[in-house]
């Protein structure tokens, strides 16, 4: 299966292992849940989708990989224990807790969360120490005289012998004891991950005219080249830093990421191509409006070279579309802060007395304390009862701050997540810097609400801005392709970006529904056509 199937897969895994009946058992015992061993070719995603699974069903992760372990790390130390047998004394070897099952216990006690998952990569090319440790692990969860905690799931991934000399085999007793999953590479399920992940557009418009180009691994009597779905990606990454940075992307950077010499060398020689493109047909015109005089040129230029044009301009658009969906979610994450505090200071008289009554030892039945997200309510409560807008304001931007460290440092969050809530907090930050000018309390709040409308403004701006490149797009290609084959490419980019197709139905596009109803009619009346002709 593909890795977007293992995924899956792994997800009812789980989640049948968690289930639990009538009276609190796990519907699966423990010891009858099997671990998971993915098997397949290296740089598919095996690992990568572990944090996403972890994060959707909001449990804990552990990842290790294994071959960084020796048997004393995995199984512990040796101590001599003394202990009685028939009335005797006896000196006993005891093992302090390994390493792996140490790190689950202080994940348990470090996020409350009792439930996770246990990774371990590269399972199958341990050391010959090792390798009994880790078959009794496989078979009954212990690293020595420790034992996982139950709720943990145990995943383990491994490649084929012909990718990796160090593998291992195992016996038919170790395999009848794991529920194997067999991985294989699929183009089609990267290329809606590349989708959703802003991979560079030159990869995407390179694999699409050379999809047999997307994974490859051979061996000579020297060396092995390979070309995997992870190198792609990392070069992506670095291929954005690096325009940013204004550092050119020659040959031999590619084949740092890339190694296989001959489809470095091409996607090399595509990417001078398609920066050339960019040039040569103005995309950042075009999203402003330009609309070149010889449509002709573009309309008979071949195959390879149009795809690549419209690999540009949905490039471009995912870039604001990305940055659409960015900044409402941080004016959400802003407007829900700035609430609480006009909240509080609309209450703050009532608040401030309830914080005096705490510390001396009193609160009142009838009261309730204020719901603060990520927060301390008393220190809010405090800075509400001086009546400061900015007193409150900082106070959450220092309790947002905590509860940002508390989730990178159990790995509770995801990197988009990370990203909206350090956006937040840098905006908070700014808002601060205006209390040096107001120096009267009853105006502060007013001054914040000012400072939010100017950011909700320029957004606004922003988004109309998007809208306008959009619809620019769809009336260069109506003018160069009209509605051929094009057009339809065109749409089906956007319809596989999901940044897109939210900030479309969030903000509407009149371009986009007009064409996409005419392509939608087109397509319907070619399919009455040929049941008409299939009658007939």
């Amino acid at each position: 299966m593909n890795i977007k199937e293992a995924k899956q897969e792994i997800i009812h895994t789980v989640q049948a292992y968690l289930k639990k009946d009538d009276a609190g058992l796990y519907a699966i015992p423990t010891e009858k849940q099997r671990p998971i061993l993915l098997m397949g070719s290296p740089g598919v995603g095996k690992t990568a989708i572990m944090e996403q699974i972890a994060l959707e069903l909001g449990i804990n992760l552990i990842s290790y990989t294994i071959t960084h372990h020796t048997r004393q790390s995995a199984i512990g130390l040796p101590y001599i224990e003394k202990k009685m047998f028939g009335g005797k004394e006896y000196s006993v070897t005891e093992y302090t807790m390994s390493e792996i099952i140490a790190s689950v216990y202080e994940r348990i006690e470090e996020t409350g969360i009792k439930e996770g998952i246990l990774f371990l990569d590269e399972i199958n090319c341990v050391s010959e120490t090792l390798a009994p440790t880790m078959l009794q692990f496989l078979q009954y969860k212990t690293f020595g005289s420790h034992q996982l905690p139950d709720g943990f799931i145990v995943v383990t991934a491994g490649n084929p012998p012909q990718y990796n000399k160090s593998v291992r085999d195992f016996d038919i007793v170790t395999l009848d004891r794991v529920k194997k999953i067999p991985v294989e590479e699929d183009y089609s399920v990267w290329k809606e991950y590349a989708q959703k992940a802003g991979v560079h557009g030159s990869i995407q418009a390179y694999l699409e005219i050379k999809k047999q180009n997307f994974y490859k691994i051979r061996t000579d009597v020297e060396e092995r080249y390979f070309v995997t779905a992870r190198g792609w990606e990392d070069l992506s990454n670095l291929i954005h830093v690096y325009e940013a940075d204004g550092i050119p992307i020659d040959e031999k950077v590619v084949r740092q990421y890339l190694q296989e010499p001959e489809i470095a060398r091409d996607f090399a020689s595509y990417y001078a191509l398609y920066q050339k493109y960019r040039e040569t047909y103005r995309v950042p015109e075009i999203l402003g409006g330009y609309i070149p005089e010889d449509t002709l040129t573009i309309r008979n230029a071949p195959f390879d070279e149009k795809l690549s044009l419209i690999c540009l301009l949905t490039d471009s658009l995912h870039g604001e579309f990305s940055k659409y969906v960015l900044d409402l979610a941080v004016q959400k994450e802003l407007f829900g802060h700035l609430s609480a505090v006009k909240e509080m200071l609309e209450s703050g008289e009532e608040n401030g007395q309830l914080s005096m009554d705490k510390k001396n030892g009193r609160k009142d039945a009838d009261c309730q304390e204020p719901d603060v997200q990520d927060g301390d309510a008393e220190a809010d409560m405090d800075a509400a009862g001086r009546q400061d807008a900015f007193d409150l304001v900082e106070t959450r931007l220092q309790n947002a701050e905590r509860s940002l460290q508390r989730l990178r440092q159990t790995k509770q969050i995801s990197r988009a997540e990370e990203r909206i809530k350090s956006l937040t907090l840098k905006a908070l930050s700014e808002c601060l810097n205006l209390r040096e000018s107001y120096l009267n309390d009853t105006e502060s709040f007013d001054r914040i609400r000012e400072w939010f409308s100017v950011r909700e403004q320029k957004r606004q701006e922003a988004i109309c801005m998007t809208g306008l490149h959009l619809t620019n797009c769809f009336t260069f290609l109506s003018r160069v392709f009209g509605e051929e084959q094009e057009m339809v490419m065109f749409l089906s980019e956007l319809a596989a970006d999901v940044d897109g197709m939210q900030f479309v139905s969030e903000c509407g596009n009149e371009a986009f529904d007009r064409y996409n109803r005419l392509l939608l009619l087109k397509n319907r009346r070619q399919e009455l056509t040929q049941e008409i002709l299939s009658l007939t």
